[in-house]
């Protein structure tokens, strides 16, 4: 049976699509690889992704698909069964579609700027005061999205859906998660829940490990 090939790395962007497609016991060839800092890596994903960046899923059939937000749309809805996204007649489709959409142009877009801050006409030796802007940037979003929002056990209600996959992956970057609880104490919880899911412990330990000071 033919499987879908996923280009990702550890501790990456890629490890929200890795855990949808854990939860939809989903068959995928993991081709691992930093490519922001391996040319290899880059060189491996280039036939299919000119961009050379994770994630990358290329489907059974060869059609490519990138970004990460949209594959976890796309992964929900071709899974309705699973319950991971609202359907389309659900009156919480349009926020969900807004912070998918919010998350992964606010926040994530933010973290291609911090390997080489040169891509924005930046100096290197400037390169710590950016990542320091870049991080309050993040901060701000995610407080200014907290305020917007009202959690139940997950971010649009009583379900788990990819977007709660999305901001618990994305929040352990930086600035790391400890200032994330401090300016988005409506999501925090949510979060916790998603690192606590019995059905990811495992799948946790190996792609993004709790680690001493993580957070």
């Amino acid at each position: 049976m033919a499987v879908s090939m996923l280009f990702g790395a550890q501790a990456s962007g890629s490890v929200a699509v890795e855990a949808a497609m854990t939860l939809l016991a989903m068959p995928y060839v993991l081709v691992e690889g930093t490519t922001w800092v391996d040319e290899s890596a880059r060189q491996r994903v280039a036939p299919h992704n000119p961009l050379r960046q994770v994630p990358t899923l290329v489907l059974p059939d060869g059609e490519v698909m990138t970004e990460t937000a949209a594959i976890l749309v796309d992964l929900a809805d071709r899974h309705p069964a699973a319950a991971l996204a609202p359907a389309l007649t659900d009156s919480r489709r349009r926020q969900f579609l807004r912070w998918m959409v919010y998350v992964s142009s606010e926040i994530y877009a933010l973290y291609w700027i911090k390997p080489d801050v040169t891509r924005i006409g930046v100096p290197v030796e400037h390169r710590q005061a950016v990542i320091d802007a870049v991080h309050e940037r993040i901060a701000f979003c995610w407080q200014s999205m907290d305020a917007q929002l009202q959690p139940d056990r997950y971010l649009l209600g009583n379900d788990l859906s990819v977007l709660d996959l999305y901001v618990a992956v994305v929040s352990r970057f930086g600035p790391r998660r400890t200032r994330f609880y401090q300016v988005a104490p409506n999501m925090a919880p949510v979060v916790r829940r998603v690192d606590d899911d019995a059905r990811l412990v495992d799948f946790w330990r190996a792609r993004f490990p709790f680690d001493p000071g993580w957070e």
